[in-house]
């Protein structure tokens, strides 16, 4: 398709048709709900703000059978939420093969001395055998955390992060954890996180919230003097050095940062967060229920913000400031004012060369709705875009974003995926490391947009030039010139020999 291409409704739809009637009946049935075209109403212009524009059933059991591209609860919790707490052993509780798979995948950049005062991207299981499931594992539990003492001593408190098996048994994590805590004196946390509770990875994050709410805030009173100016900033995970570039441009319009969690998060930073003046939500899905509780509790109120792309930047900047007044909203201003000239010779550069080209979403987190608008100041158009494990909020949210005709999907599966990419054949694809070389392999440039395919940081001024440039080298490499066989190019007519 030509680069001047429009999302069009009637196209997207005949496409979700199609896609259909590879499925049984009775699937298709069921899927459908799941697939959509967006209607270009934004939903908080309708009667109910909480509907969306697009309406997508989401938030359900995936097939049975099926591949799909989620994970579970305890990747929500372990994974997400508490792995990237760098001064905390995070035991994975259960046989090796969960921990080892979520073992430093999500690139969770931290400071500290590994293995010293920060434990990221190291592994921690009690190893399950067929006979810790036949006579229980409480035991070889609290030998784990024996060892751990021993070994690593400077660690500021331990989380135990359950399997599948531990569940099925009735492993009492809890006692364990109880025990353990009065004994050392230090933090311990059980995380009822079986990967089979809930639907996807989504009720793991909301366990993990859980686990802070009820085993980290108000058992400690930290020594910590309050400023007017303080703020959390919750749910940036520090992918590729994210949560810094976000910390510098807060602090450089005059606030401070008192937690960045989990990103290079301590434990002291979730204790004292109900002590801030704003709590700053980047991942809204997987960090909404513990900010709702500081704000219910604490009187701590939260807002979302986006930081990807200049114009987010700004709108977020100036709806920060605006929450604390004129001081900061005058800095504010001066700072978006000294980064435009930059943010100028970005589009100047990489405008030319991916304006008018397509990009298809299917991420998790935020990344569906929140990276929009950054592909939109490059002049790109986001003609697709889907939530691994989102809810209908999510879908509500991305209603701000998305244009009319944009092809909206949840939790596709394999065959679902590559039938739209095939149909559409957009100009580039943004999902995940499972997707990533099936794609390439249709002749379609690709970005990881979990883990930016080892690149960032992409937040902040900074981190749109980065974001700018790695999407014009995936986008026009000379490779994909080299993508059709040399026997299956059209050849040019022979020259006509002069007379």
């Amino acid at each position: 398709m030509s680069a001047n291409y429009e999302n069009d409704s009637a196209f997207h739809a005949k496409v979700i048709e199609d896609v259909l009637s590879g499925h049984h009946d009775r699937t298709a049935k069921r899927r459908n709900k799941h697939l959509n075209v967006a209607t270009g109403e934004d939903a908080s212009s309708l009667g109910n703000s909480s509907t969306p524009r697009s309406d997508v059933k989401s938030n359900v059991k995936s097939i049975p059978g099926v591949m799909t591209i989620r994970g579970c609860a305890y990747a929500g919790s372990k994974g997400v939420v508490w792995g990237p707490i760098k001064d905390m052993v995070h035991i994975s509780h259960g046989p090796v093969g969960c921990g080892q798979y979520s073992w430093s995948q999500r690139r969770n950049y931290y400071m500290g001395q590994t293995g010293i005062d920060t434990f990221v991207t190291m592994q921690f299981t009690s190893d399950f055998q067929e006979k810790d499931i036949v006579f229980g594992g409480d035991k070889k539990l609290e030998k784990v955390i024996d060892e751990i003492e021993e070994l690593f001593p400077l660690n500021n408190g331990v989380t135990i992060q359950s399997e599948c098996p531990i569940g099925l048994i009735g492993d009492d994590i809890e006692a364990v954890s109880r025990k353990k805590a009065a004994e050392y004196k230090k933090t311990i946390v059980p995380v009822r996180c079986e990967g089979f509770r809930g639907v996807s990875q989504s009720l793991g994050h909301h366990i993990a919230n859980d686990a802070i709410r009820d085993w980290i805030f108000d058992k400690k009173n930290p020594d910590f003097t309050p400023g007017a100016f303080d703020v959390n900033v919750i749910g940036d995970y520090n992918i590729g050095g994210d949560a810094w570039a976000s910390r510098l441009l807060l602090e450089e319009v005059g606030l401070r940062v008192i937690g960045n969690w989990s990103g290079d998060a301590t434990l002291a930073e979730i204790e004292r967060a109900p002590k801030a003046k704003l709590n700053l939500i980047h991942c809204y899905r997987s960090m909404n229920y513990i900010s709702r509780h500081m704000e219910e509790k604490y009187d701590v109120p939260w807002m979302e913000y986006n930081f990807f792309g200049p114009t987010q930047i700004a709108t977020s900047l100036r709806a920060i400031a605006k929450h604390f007044g004129p001081q900061i909203e005058d800095t504010t201003e001066k700072v978006i004012a000294k980064h435009q000239p930059f943010i100028d010779a970005v589009t100047d550069r990489y405008g030319p060369r991916l304006n008018g080209k397509r990009v298809m979403l299917y991420v998790g987190g935020l990344r569906p709705r929140h990276v929009i608008t950054a592909y939109e100041d490059l002049g790109m158009q986001v003609v697709g875009t889907g939530y691994e494990f989102g809810h209908g909020d999510d879908y509500q949210r991305t209603s701000h974003y998305t244009k009319k005709g944009t092809l909206i999907y949840d939790d596709l599966n394999g065959y679902e995926l590559e039938k739209f990419i095939d149909a559409i054949r957009p100009d580039l694809v943004g999902s995940g490391i499972k997707e990533k070389y099936t794609v390439q392999k249709m002749g379609i440039p690709f970005r990881q947009m979990h883990s930016w395919d080892y690149s960032g940081p992409y937040h902040g001024y900074d981190g749109f030039a980065i974001f700018a440039r790695d999407m014009d080298l995936a986008i026009n490499n000379p490779v994909w010139g080299l993508y059709e066989a040399p026997w299956k190019k059209a050849t040019a007519p022979s020259a006509v020999a002069a007379e």
